[in-house]
């Protein structure tokens, strides 16, 4: 190899060199993001900064139009009544729901809103022993017996019917001998434990329409 086309190596390798730099430098930028707290991301001096923001989502302050998720987030150890607004338009996990802790990375509106580029959910995994609890297919049997008394049912979650609260039904259990179904309504913080096929002990009551209306939400254990 002669000297002309080693320097022509070095300077080919130089520029490679260079321009890695240079993509790492930029993709490094476009992904990371400082943590800050409630309180810090709501006095301004983020605007238009990646952030991270973690939260409890404020009970029942969520609404999903067009697509679009909207809610609020407070710090459960910060200033009482301070919170900040999220908008969301990406894929929401089933275990969205009210007072769940949700991650936020975004940036910050020039109206204060926190444009949530990523959403992750965390919940504590719970469970509940299903002893005095009915199956989906005692409930259902009871009818309008048992319309609108506080009750503990267990069941299985039926596959591809988990959903994040605010939209619609939250999931549907089937009886243990899969013969009989019901939906399930609730808007509280779902363990991230829980999946198709789950075995389920819910406590709520049996509406009129046949749905139950759910205040607590476990796992069996």
């Amino acid at each position: 190899m002669n000297a002309k086309t080693k320097r022509r190596m070095v300077v080919v390798t130089g520029i490679i060199v260079v321009v890695l730099i240079v993509v790492l430098a930029v993709v490094g930028g476009n992904t990371s993001a400082k943590s800050v707290s409630i309180a810090e991301a709501t006095t301004g001096q983020y605007a238009d900064q990646r952030i991270q923001v973690s939260g409890n989502v404020v009970e029942n302050s969520f609404a999903t139009e067009d697509n679009v998720l909207t809610f609020d987030i407070y710090d459960p150890d910060g200033e009482a009544g301070q919170k900040l607004h999220v908008r969301y338009d990406g894929g929401v996990s089933a275990t969205f729901g009210n007072d769940v802790t949700a991650i936020c990375t975004g940036k910050i509106g020039a109206d204060g809103v926190l444009l949530a580029s990523e959403l992750v959910t965390k919940c504590p995994s719970k469970y509940e022993n299903a002893t005095d609890a009915l199956d989906v297919a005692q409930l259902v049997g009871y009818g309008k017996d048992i319309e609108d008394k506080p009750v503990k049912i267990t069941g299985t979650v039926k596959a591809g019917t988990l959903a994040a609260a605010g939209q619609g039904d939250r999931l549907s259990l089937v009886s243990s001998d899969g013969a009989t179904e019901v939906a399930v309504l609730y808007d509280g913080a779902i363990p991230d434990t829980i999946g198709d096929g789950s075995v389920l002990v819910v406590t709520g009551s049996l509406q009129a329409d046949g749905k139950f209306a759910a205040t607590d939400v476990a796992l069996e254990g």
